[in-house]
């Protein structure tokens, strides 16, 4: 019987019933992986077995098999229908590779690997990873443009460094190597992906790159070589930790960047923790990228040209946030091609608002924008917009398209009703501001 006789597998593959040198050494072992669906019928049948079988005067932790048991989650296809030669949507992984490379695809199954979850297996997404990878070639590319690494010298240890900039993303290293602990310690593969995700891309390529410009073009050496230094460090960080999710394009490029002592494989993982959190620099840069997400966003909405460059103003002003624009203003003016900051008693005619912590600024735009015409032009993107959430809504509101439509169409339209009643919203914001301009 192939459940019975497998159930001894553990032991069976090791000599046993003979105390052999491989009894020795790998039994019992730490944590089997598998898939819900042999729960029963292969790793309840090996954790009996063993018990039953070996010496009865073993303590029960020398008998059991394993002392963890991970369930991954089943592959389906994009819609979550199983897949199956007979359906037509099996996908041979090897094409996948081909296509993508095989970090993509390791990526995306650990990205997807909630616990007991189910991996819907979406090109796209793969498409998306495989970006990914290159986002972190490209900053890599950008730290040799910029003379960060000597292939014959070692690598950077962890900065003393005096910049806020330099300070926040080494504290925000350390934060994102605490997480990423945690989560492969608890089996929260997804989180480890995800979090390592939002900061190689957001924090490092899309924040920290951009804000290091002005570093790297200051006249002082000094500020240059902690610059380098630093970028230098977190992009080794972000190998390492990427590693085990990603290992090709993390061990070439470690092995292109420095006069390494071993391969990345073999490297040591990284123990430092929060104490690398500089709070004064953590609170500086947030209010920094939160003013330029902030002012970027007011743009968007307003759709002020991307070139144009455009002065404003600011009424409430507390002297942290003076502090913190003071200390950054160039790098600011730089990223939200802003000219000049003048302060206010109140806002003139014409102006949209935009918040930040402590400050209140505004842009003045009526002589920017066409605001009568991006009136128009947003009331008529509403109005179609409202057809659509009309007959999204009747679709999921009638009983009978919620019992005879196949899972995942009810679960395809209730995702498309969220994604537009978004859309709605942010016209909704963009009206309302254009109103506040006149």
């Amino acid at each position: 019987d192939t459940w019975f006789s497998s159930g001894l597998w553990p032991i069976g593959t090791l000599g046993w019933p003979e105390d052999t040198a491989e009894m020795q050494k790998y039994f019992p072992t730490s944590t089997l992986v598998t898939g819900q669906d042999i729960l029963f019928f292969w790793v309840a049948r090996m954790m009996m077995m063993q018990l039953a079988v070996l010496d009865q005067d073993l303590p029960v932790e020398q008998r059991i098999p394993f002392d963890t048991v991970y369930l991954h989650g089943l592959v389906r296809d994009a819609k979550g229908k199983k897949m199956s030669k007979s359906t037509g949507n099996v996908v041979d992984p090897l094409d996948i590779i081909d296509e993508y490379g095989a970090d993509a695809l390791r990526f995306t199954n650990a990205a997807m690997a909630s616990l007991g979850g189910v991996l819907k297996l979406d090109m796209q997404r793969i498409a998306g990873y495989r970006n990914f990878g290159t986002k972190l070639w490209n900053a890599v590319n950008f730290a040799h443009f910029n003379n960060v690494y000597d292939a014959d010298a070692p690598a950077y240890d962890i900065p003393d460094a005096k910049a806020a900039v330099n300070q926040w993303i080494i504290g925000e290293t350390a934060k994102v190597r605490v997480e990423v602990d945690a989560a492969l310690d608890a089996y929260r593969f997804n989180d480890a992906a995800l979090g390592l995700y939002a900061f190689v891309w957001g924090k490092v390529c899309d924040w920290y790159i951009e804000l290091s410009k002005p570093l790297f073009n200051s006249d002082d050496e000094a500020v240059i070589a902690e610059t380098r230094q630093t970028l230098g460090w977190v992009l080794d960080q972000c190998m390492i930790l990427l590693h085990p999710i990603m290992p090709f394009i993390t061990e070439e490029l470690w092995g292109n960047t420095a006069k390494r002592d071993t391969m990345l494989a073999h490297a040591e993982w990284p123990t430092y923790g929060t104490e690398l959190v500089n709070a004064d620099a953590d609170a500086e840069m947030n209010w920094v990228i939160t003013a330029i997400e902030n002012i970027r966003s007011t743009r968007a909405q307003m759709h002020v040209p991307a070139g144009a460059k455009i002065p404003m103003v600011v009424t409430e002003f507390s002297d942290q946030a003076r502090t913190a624009w003071e200390k950054n203003e160039a790098m600011i003016q730089k990223l939200a091609r802003i000219t000049t900051l003048d302060q206010v008693e109140s806002f003139p005619k014409g102006c949209a608002s935009v918040a930040a912590p402590g400050a209140s600024f505004g842009l003045p735009l009526a002589d920017v924008i066409d605001v009568e015409a991006e009136k128009a032009r947003l009331e008529k993107t509403l109005g179609k917009l409202a057809k659509e959430l009309g007959g999204l809504r009747g679709r999921l509101n009638n009983p009978k398209f919620a019992a005879s439509a196949p899972e995942e169409v009810v679960a395809e339209a209730r995702e498309n009703l969220a994604l537009r009643e978004e859309e709605e919203a942010k016209i909704k914001e963009a009206l309302a501001r254009l109103a506040e301009i006149g």
